[in-house]
């Protein structure tokens, strides 16, 4: 797109780019999907009329910073209601800043120390506003902490790189995962999509997706490492290209994996992107599992991403194809 339009009109409605009511939110906006990073502009990033999502969203580091900009925010101005008026807090300093402010954070604590209280009918209605924001504070932020600790993350390990390499006899794009966590999951399911840039026949660029079929799309269980094969076939998305229209193609892969865990009793999520340069020709993944003395099956995490030599790099994956079916 050239731009954004100042006026979208359809079916749902007419949206005004005045809702932003900031010239920032026309800026470029960075974004990551898996390895990917896109912009956007024309969206909000730190959307006030959505404050969950926003909790949910912010890293860490952010989000106590946020916690901690929010209480003092709060009991400075308890502290300016109390200091405006002198004599309304029981030993303390007429005027005082510090005073008053300690004051407030035990009040919106309720921790109530009993040295300084309310000695007005003005200080007691302050001060039960201050402990209504306190509790409903409280209460807020340690559902957001809870629900934030207590996300389920899938811990699904990529490999470095895609390979392309034979598997019975045609070439194949593969994808090695591995189970980081040391616990099963259950019902584990792939999706492996790949993003091309088009042109139309009016010379409009735009992007399409397109699903790969995958020989296995789904592991009952998923323990240790899981290679996630798509043959190259006359009907594959990928059957023309070479090492030298690769880097011209500007294609990305996505993949998405879902599972269940068993143990947090939740399902979990995982979103992995490549570029098209990552893609290694000719190669294949090494072994990462081994047999011990006691007939146990090891694996081997830190091989995940270590490949070896398979097909000459370069070749064209068609003829490969087509040899390989002759």
């Amino acid at each position: 797109m050239a731009g954004i339009s100042p006026e979208i009109s359809g079916k749902t409605g007419r949206y005004r780019m005045s809702m932003f009511h900031s010239k920032n939110r026309l800026d470029p906006i960075p974004t990551r999907m898996g390895s990917m990073e896109i912009t956007k502009q024309g969206a909000i990033r730190y959307d006030l009329r959505d404050p969950y999502h926003l909790a949910m969203t912010l890293s860490w580091p952010r989000f106590f910073l946020t916690l901690l900009v929010l209480e003092l925010t709060i009991n400075i101005v308890f502290a300016l209601l109390y200091v405006i008026a002198p004599g309304s807090l029981t030993n303390t300093r007429p005027y005082s800043f510090s005073d008053a402010f300690f004051f407030s954070i035990e009040t919106l604590a309720t921790v109530g120390y009993g040295a300084m209280a309310p000695a007005t009918l003005y200080g007691h209605i302050v001060s039960a506003i201050e402990i209504l924001c306190g509790m409903t504070f409280t209460a807020l932020m340690t559902g957001l902490i809870f629900v934030r600790f207590s996300r389920p993350k899938a811990k699904i390990l990529f490999a470095d790189n895609p390979v392309i390499g034979r598997s019975n006899g045609r070439p194949t794009l593969m994808i090695r995962l591995g189970n980081g966590r040391m616990s099963l999951l259950a019902d584990a399911t792939a999706r492996l999509s790949v993003l091309l840039p088009e042109r139309t026949a009016e010379g409009q660029m735009f992007r399409r997706t397109l699903d790969l079929s995958l020989t296995q799309s789904r592991l009952p269980l998923f323990g240790l490492i899981w290679t996630l094969m798509h043959p190259i076939d006359e009907h594959s998305p990928l059957a023309r290209l070479t090492v030298e229209t690769l880097a011209e193609s500007d294609l990305r892969l996505i993949l998405i994996i879902e599972a269940r865990d068993h143990v947090m009793g939740a399902h979990v999520f995982d979103l992995h992107t490549y570029d098209g340069d990552a893609i290694l020709f000719g190669t294949r993944y090494q072994d990462a599992l081994s047999i011990d003395d006691r007939g146990r099956t090891n694996a081997d995490l830190t091989r995940l991403s270590l490949v070896e030599p398979d097909d000459p790099p370069g070749e064209r994956m068609g003829e490969v194809m087509g040899a390989s079916m002759a």
